[in-house]
C-alpha cells in the first residue's frame, strides 16, 4: 500500500481553494466537498464541488475531475497531475482516479475523520464503506490530512448536519 505523506506548504494553497469550493457547495444546498485538478506545472486545470443534491449520489467532484482528465489530458499529463480535495476520496472516486491514471491525491480531511464526526453527531452510516484511498488504489501517492484545515472542514460538515458550530 502507498504511504500517506504530509501535506506541504505548497499544497495548502490548493487545499484552501477546495475548502472554498466545499463551502460553495454547502451554500448551494449540497454536501460540502470541493476538489481541484492541478497539472504537473502547477496550473489549475479544472475544479468542481459536490452536486449530489440533484439526486445522483455519484456526482462527486473527484469523480467529475477524473472523467474530465480522461477526456482532456494525455496519459502522461494525467500521471503528472494532482487532485486536491477537501475530503479523502470515497472508494468510487479512488477507483475512478486510479483507472484514469491520475497522479497524487492530497486531501484536507480523511475519511476516518469524517466518519468519526458523523458518528459523533448521530448521522447514519453511508451505504458504502469509508475505506482509505490506499485500500482501493494502493499505487496512488496520497498526502493528508491537513491539520491546518481540520476545523474548517469539520465546521462545514457540522453545518450540513445541524451539529451546531462544529463542536458536535
Amino acid at each position: 500500500m502507498s504511504d500517506v505523506s504530509r501535506v506541504s506548504e505548497a499544497d495548502l494553497r490548493y487545499l484552501l481553494r477546495c475548502v472554498e469550493l466545499a463551502e460553495e457547495a454547502l451554500d448551494a444546498g449540497d454536501e460540502p466537498f470541493g476538489s481541484v485538478l492541478v497539472g504537473g506545472d502547477g496550473t489549475v486545470l479544472a475544479e468542481d464541488h459536490n452536486r449530489v443534491a440533484s439526486g445522483d449520489r455519484t456526482r462527486h467532484p473527484e469523480f467529475a475531475l477524473a472523467r474530465w482528465a480522461a477526456e482532456h489530458l494525455t496519459v502522461a499529463e494525467r500521471a503528472a497531475a494532482t487532485v486536491y480535495t477537501s475530503g479523502e476520496h470515497c472508494p468510487m472516486c479512488a477507483a475512478a482516479h486510479a483507472w484514469v491514471g491520475l497522479g497524487r491525491i492530497v486531501y484536507a480531511a480523511s475519511s476516518e475523520q469524517l466518519t468519526g464526526w458523523l458518528a459523533e453527531w448521530g448521522v447514519p452510516a453511508a451505504p458504502v464503506a469509508a475505506l482509505p484511498v490506499a485500500a482501493v488504489a494502493p499505487e496512488v501517492a496520497v498526502a493528508g490530512p491537513a491539520p491546518e484545515l481540520t476545523e474548517q472542514v469539520r465546521a462545514l460538515h457540522a453545518r450540513l448536519h445541524g451539529a451546531g458550530r462544529g463542536e458536535g
